[in-house]
């Protein structure tokens, strides 16, 4: 089970810290995720991180401003987000991937998170 949350109501060129909490799965050994949805739009893809943190991948429209990072003892992956802007309101998913290969393609992904609402204000 995954377990997003953190997201929230920011003004653009704000920062939000998502968070999303592993239980029941072996997180240490997937590579985790984070993709978005925004409002009559397909879920895209924002960021990827191997299961030991050594390998990271991220949108261009997120490069430099996001940031993944886990903590394998707390189960826990996140995503920081700064210089937040209007574009980048959506619901936020976290998902695992218990494959080998950490990747950008939401087919891949085994388990998904409920997901968490961002809201960018101009």
């Amino acid at each position: 089970q995954l377990q997003a949350s953190g997201g929230g109501l920011v003004q653009a060129g704000g920062s939000l810290r998502l968070s999303c909490a592993a239980s029941g799965v072996a997180f240490s050994t997937y590579a985790m995720g984070w993709f978005r949805q925004a409002p009559g739009k397909e879920r895209e893809f924002v960021a990827a991180i191997s299961w030991s943190g050594a390998t990271t991948y991220y949108a261009d429209s997120v490069k430099g401003r996001f940031s993944i990072s886990r903590d394998n003892a707390k189960n826990t992956v996140y995503l920081q987000m700064n210089s937040l802007k209007p574009e980048d309101t959506a619901v936020y998913y976290c998902a695992a991937d218990t494959g080998v290969v950490t990747t950008k393609f939401d087919y891949e992904y085994d388990y998904w998170g409920q997901g968490t609402l961002v809201t960018v204000s101009s």
